[in-house]
């Protein structure tokens, strides 16, 4: 097994790498152990005014930057992600836990994100509009909205702040983001390849604190003109109200309880095999993962065999070895989680087909699950489990479908498999969610829009849509 050292973790503050030294600090474990990996250093007031002023000191500079020259950089830095994806995938693996075949993927699409950011700065662009009166020229421009702040989690170490940065730098802004402190050193080797691709010093800034306190102090500076957020559904809320207190726009991709619908007439083994690789992937710590799989009556015999044999082969161990398919979860609280959550649906009368209980031994492991014909009243229906546990429920019209699988206040994710057109239109229009696979689970490209509907958020990442929300409308009306 591969035990690859863990390197020193620093802030990025105005172009400076600084280190712990006699810094509070926040340790950072290795979830497949317990053991301590480094200790993180957490700022302080100061620091973050600092940041602040650094940040607002170059936004002129880098929104002025020419497009071209600002692609050049990300698209550097994006070559640089690639080369470096071993050595970033491991560091990921050892501080998030998940299997290293999973985490190597992770980074190769964080540097796909910089590629292709780098060429949308070069299409910003605006339009003239005919005037109605004579020797007026009537301009709409679209320009850098100012200064970031970003708040990223601990799940997708990699492509999630990718995600940001890469559209935010594209735009002309500056970014001061704190990634998650549970997984630090993956976010500080993005930093560390922009700051090799000739970055700027200042327009990205890294910075690790007490959550709280971070946020409020950032965003209720003037100086900060756009948040983005990707977290939980009440830290959104509250990232949210702050927000609103200096009237700042904010783009939320929050939690999600993604449903997969199962027709009669589907292949039952791409939905059953599919969704078990789905579902588990990331020890089922996904947003966007399948979670409730609502399978109608004449096939939800033969759905729940397969599903619940797929489940059982799953390998969970350490995600540096290579058998490994599923890791731990990321902390003892989420473990303690699962354990509630598998209790109070067996409790309320659900069938438990697999798993069901921690993994004795070092690290936070628990089994692959799967509970069945859980009551409506269960925890898990309600709220998102965030881990490896999976729902199998009945349904028998298309109308029952959509409307268990609409139910939540959530609307990040759904899927549906059938081999009717009808249905599937049908199903693609009705189903409340911002992004939908069909007959598929692979739902994510570089390319396309990542967001939510309803209390999973608002606003889009990636694709062409991502660069828009930092971008500001401006209109020019010359005589």
């Amino acid at each position: 097994m591969n035990t690859t050292t863990y390197g020193p973790l620093y802030l990025f503050l105005a172009g400076e790498w600084v280190p712990a030294d006699t810094r509070d600090t926040s340790p950072v474990v290795n979830p497949a152990d317990g053991t301590v990996l480094g200790r993180v250093p957490l700022v302080t007031a100061a620091d973050l005014d600092r940041a602040l002023l650094t940040a607002n000191a170059v936004a002129g500079t880098w929104a002025k930057t020419f497009p071209n020259e600002r692609a050049a950089i990300l698209r550097k830095a994006g070559e640089l992600i690639r080369q470096r994806a071993a050595e970033i995938a491991r560091q990921l693996t050892l501080e998030e836990g998940k299997p290293l075949g999973e985490a190597t993927d992770e980074v190769l699409r964080a540097g796909e994100y910089f590629e292709w950011f780098a060429e949308e700065a070069r299409r910003i662009d605006g339009r003239v509009v005919p005037s109605n009166r004579p020797g007026v020229q009537q301009l709409v421009k679209r320009q850098a909205i100012g200064p970031v702040a970003a708040f990223t989690p601990w799940n997708f170490p990699a492509i999630t702040p990718a995600r940001k940065l890469a559209a935010a730098l594209a735009a002309g802004c500056p970014v001061i983001i704190k990634p998650g402190e549970e997984s630090p050193a993956t976010a500080l080797a993005l930093a560390r390849a922009l700051d090799d691709a000739g970055l700027p010093k200042g327009v990205l800034q890294v910075v690790f604190g007490v959550p709280d306190m971070v946020s409020a102090h950032l965003i209720a500076s003037p100086i900060i003109r756009k948040v983005t957020f990707t977290g939980s559904v009440p830290v959104g809320r509250l990232l949210s109200a702050r927000a609103a207190e200096g009237v700042k726009p904010i783009t939320l991709e929050l939690g999600g309880h993604g449903p997969v619908l199962v027709f009669n007439d589907a292949d039952i083994e791409a939905a059953a095999v599919g969704g078990v690789a789905n579902r588990f992937r990331g020890t089922g710590q996904v947003c966007i993962s399948s979670t409730r799989f609502l399978i109608q009556r004449d096939v939800y015999e033969a759905f729940t065999q397969r599903f619940v044999e797929a489940t059982l082969r799953l390998v969970v161990g350490n995600g540096l070895d290579e058998s490994s398919q599923m890791g731990p979860l990321a902390n003892p609280r989420q473990l303690a989680k699962m354990e509630e959550l598998v209790a109070d649906a067996v409790e309320r009368g659900a069938r438990l087909l697999a798993g069901g209980k921690r993994i004795p031994g070092p690290g936070y492991f628990f089994e692959p699950t799967v509970l069945a014909d859980v009551p409506m009243d269960a925890r898990v229906m309600q709220e998102e489990p965030f881990g490896p546990i999976a729902i199998l429920h009945p349904f028998d019209t298309l109308e029952d479908g959509l409307n268990e699988a609409n139910r939540l206040p959530y609307g990040l994710s759904a899927y549906a498999f059938t081999r009717d057109a009808r249905t599937a239109l049908d199903v693609g229009d009705s189903l409340e969610a911002g992004m939908i696979g069909i007959n598929q689970y692979r739902i994510i490209a570089t390319e396309l829009p990542f967001g939510g509907l309803k209390e999973s958020g608002h606003g889009s990442e990636g694709g062409a849509e991502g660069i828009g929300y930092y971008l500001t409308t401006k209109f020019i009306s010359q005589a």
